[in-house]
């Protein structure tokens, strides 16, 4: 039996009001964290009143959850969607770094709310860090192991432990943002300005070509179809924001990885 036009857009007028809620929340979450957070503004920029927050998700902690988990499943879905698309195990990879790149430099609430669960678990809170870690860390760590297996099996990519190819590429992007602050100092130029960023993924996958595949033409081969297929994305150029335990002193400049 099917449900009637007036209870399937009352459903629909739910499902949008629950939608503006959780992206509020997520943008007021990842700027202020889960204490700092206030719902009155998560009620405001959603349009609703305070109560319809504690009608769809209980208490402020429930939101906060809930909000967790609706940016880490689109960050899980995009990252298996590469992994698993239609193409040799060594491309597959090289696009799944490429990824890992542009996702640190853009996605900045997902940035901060996990650098925000880093912090919790520091503190010993309950339950920090493993919604991101069941929801997208295991599920991505392990189809990225299964990637390079498949890569090394096929003679495709250099027979090594996957976890040094993985620890070695994903490393290196996190470092490259971890160090911008002292590197500006050291070299006088910013290596979070547009340009350096494109040249530096641009490298990282050049070089990926050349020292994970066996054939390092085929892997030079990989690595520019690669790159020409996966622009740098347009809504780059985010400055990366101060975690809310920063806020208070100014002269502190935190960078989100």
């Amino acid at each position: 039996m099917t449900a009637s036009p007036s209870i399937r857009t009352k459903r629909e007028r739910a499902d949008q009001t629950r939608a503006r809620i959780l992206d509020a929340s997520i943008h007021e979450f990842s700027e202020n964290g889960l204490a700092g957070a206030r719902t009155e503004q998560i009620a405001e920029a959603a349009g609703v009143n305070k109560a319809l927050l504690y009608y769809y998700f209980k208490s402020k902690e429930g939101l906060y959850a809930a909000a967790l988990e609706s940016i880490a499943v689109g960050v899980r879905a995009s990252g298996l969607a590469t992994l698993n698309a239609n193409a040799s195990a060594g491309e597959r990879f090289l696009k799944s770094a490429l990824e890992h790149f542009d996702r640190i430099h853009t996605n900045w609430r997902f940035q901060s709310l996990m650098q925000q669960e880093m912090v919790r678990l520091h503190r010993g809170e309950a339950h920090a860090l493993t919604p991101l870690v069941e929801t997208v860390f295991k599920p991505l760590t392990t189809r990225m192991h299964e990637v390079l297996l498949e890569g090394i099996a096929s003679g495709e990519l250099i027979d090594v432990d996957p976890s040094q190819i993985r620890y070695a590429t994903l490393g290196a992007n996190v470092l490259y943002f971890l160090s911008a602050p002292l590197m500006r100092m050291v070299s006088g130029t910013d290596p979070l300005e547009r340009g350096a960023m494109g040249l530096r993924r641009k490298l990282t996958i050049e070089f990926l070509g050349q020292s994970i595949f066996r054939d390092r033409k085929h892997g030079a081969k990989v690595a520019a179809q690669v790159l020409s297929a996966t622009p740098m994305p347009e809504n780059g150029g985010i400055p990366p924001r101060p975690t809310p335990e920063f806020r208070k002193n100014k002269s502190e400049k935190v960078r989100h990885l």
